[in-house]
C-alpha cells in the first residue's frame, strides 16, 4: 500500500524522523513498457508515468517534502512562480497543510486545467504581465520580504522529493536503465534524477555536492545498491531552448507550456548532469512534440501533456540519429497527465468526430465503412 514517498524513503530524505508529513500519497507511479510504437521497436522503452501523481504531475514529489519542511519550520504561507503544474501542486499541498498559497503565473500561455486546480484549492492567483522568468525573479524577492516559503525548485527540499523517482525506476527495473530522457524547462527534474541515481550508486556528482552544500548535516545519502548510472538526456522545445542555444531567451515560445522557460533556475546542474553522465541536450519542434503525443496515445493508450511528449519525440530523433543503439534500455519520464492541457487536442490535433442519426442502421453503416 502506498504510504507516500516520505514514509517510503525517509532514511534518504533530509527530514527529521519527528517531522509531521504533508502527503497526498504521491509517488509509486507506474513504469510502463511500450510495446506498439514501431519507431522504437528495436529498443526497450519504458515510460515513468508521473501524470498519475495526486495533482497530475511530478511536482507532487517535491512538494510533499518542501511543504512538510515548511510546515514544521512554522511557515504560515507558500509562494511560487509557475507555468501551471507547480501552482496546482503547491495549492493542493498548502490546502492539505492548512497554509495559504500565493501563485504567480505568466500572462497567458498557461493551460486552464492547471489553473483550475490552483483555483479550486483556494490559492491566491496573481497573474503578471510578463513571463515565467520574470515571475521567478519576483517571488524570490517577495519570499524574503514576507518570510514566505518559496516552493519552486530552487528550494533544495523540492529536488530531494523529486529524486525519489529515480529510486522507483531502479526498484522496478532491478537496476538503472542505459538512458534516461526528460523534458527540460526549469531544469530541476533532470538535476533531481541525476542526484537520485548518483546516491543509489554511491557516487558523488555535482548535483549531490550542491545538495550537500545547501542542506549541510541534514543531507542523507544512504547505502548504494546499484553499480552504474544511466546516460542523462534532456530535450527542450525549439522555441524555448536556452540551454541548447547557450543563452537565456527573453521571449520563449512553445506549445508545450510547461517547459516554456527562457532562463532555467537549475541550468548549471542540468548541464552537469548531462556532462557527467556522457549525455546530451537537444531540441524538438512543436510539430514533433504534438505528433509524439498523438502517437503515444493512439499506439499505447497513454495520454500525456505536450511537455511530456517531448521525451518520446526526442527518443525518436535520437534513434534515427543512431545515438541510442538497438537493445538499449531507455526510460522516458512523462511529467504530466494529458488532461492538464486537454484543449490542445481540440486546437491542434485533427480528430474526426462522426455525427449520424440515432439508429442502429446509421451506426452499423459507419462501423462497416471503417472496418
Amino acid at each position: 500500500m502506498n504510504k507516500g514517498l516520505i514514509e517510503r524513503y525517509r532514511r534518504r530524505l533530509p527530514l527529521p524522523d519527528e517531522t509531521a508529513v504533508v502527503s497526498l500519497l504521491e509517488g509509486d507511479t507506474p513504469l510502463i513498457r511500450l510495446r506498439n510504437l514501431p519507431e522504437v521497436d528495436k529498443i526497450n522503452v519504458y515510460v515513468k508515468y508521473e501524470g498519475l501523481n495526486p495533482t497530475g504531475s511530478f511536482k507532487d514529489r517535491g512538494m510533499t517534502v518542501a511543504v512538510s519542511e515548511a510546515l514544521n519550520r512554522g511557515s504560515r504561507a507558500l509562494i511560487c512562480a509557475s507555468t501551471g503544474n507547480t501552482s496546482a501542486s503547491a495549492a493542493a499541498y498548502a490546502a492539505r497543510a492548512g497554509l495559504r498559497a500565493f501563485v504567480v503565473i505568466p500572462d497567458g500561455k498557461i493551460a486552464f486545467g492547471k489553473l483550475a486546480q490552483a483555483m479550486v484549492a483556494g490559492a491566491e492567483i496573481i497573474q503578471i504581465k510578463g513571463n515565467f522568468d520574470q515571475g521567478m525573479n519576483l517571488v524570490k524577492t517577495l519570499a524574503q520580504e514576507f518570510s514566505l516559503s518559496l516552493v519552486n525548485s530552487v528550494n533544495p527540499f523540492r529536488l530531494q522529493g523529486q529524486k525519489t523517482a529515480a529510486f522507483e525506476v531502479i526498484e522496478e527495473l532491478g537496476g538503472a536503465p542505459d538512458y534516461h530522457i526528460l523534458p527540460v524547462g526549469n531544469a530541476g527534474n533532470i538535476t533531481a534524477y541525476w542526484m537520485g541515481y548518483g546516491e543509489a550508486a554511491g557516487r558523488d556528482n555535482s548535483c549531490i555536492a550542491r545538495a550537500r552544500e545547501l542542506l549541510a548535516d541534514r543531507f542523507r545519502m544512504g547505502e548504494p545498491w546499484i553499480d552504474r548510472c544511466p546516460v542523462m538526456v534532456g530535450y527542450q522545445a525549439e522555441g524555448a531552448a536556452p540551454i541548447v542555444r547557450q543563452r537565456p531567451l527573453s521571449q520563449p515560445e512553445t506549445v508545450a507550456t510547461a517547459i516554456r522557460i527562457g532562463n532555467p533556475q537549475s541550468w548549471k546542474s542540468a548541464v552537469a548532469a548531462a556532462r557527467e553522465s556522457k549525455g546530451w541536450f537537444d531540441t524538438c519542434s512543436d510539430d514533433e512534440i504534438l505528433t509524439a503525443q498523438k502517437r503515444l496515445a493512439s499506439c499505447e493508450g497513454i495520454f500525456c501533456e505536450p511537455a511530456s511528449a517531448i521525451t518520446i519525440a526526442g527518443l525518436m530523433r535520437a534513434v534515427r540519429a543512431g545515438r541510442i543503439p538497438p537493445g538499449a534500455c531507455v526510460v522516458c519520464t512523462l511529467t504530466g497527465h494529458g488532461l492538464k492541457d486537454a484543449n490542445i487536442v481540440a486546437e491542434r490535433h485533427d480528430q474526426r468526430i462522426s455525427v449520424v442519426e440515432a439508429s442502429a442502421e446509421s451506426i452499423r453503416e459507419l462501423i462497416a465503412s471503417r472496418l
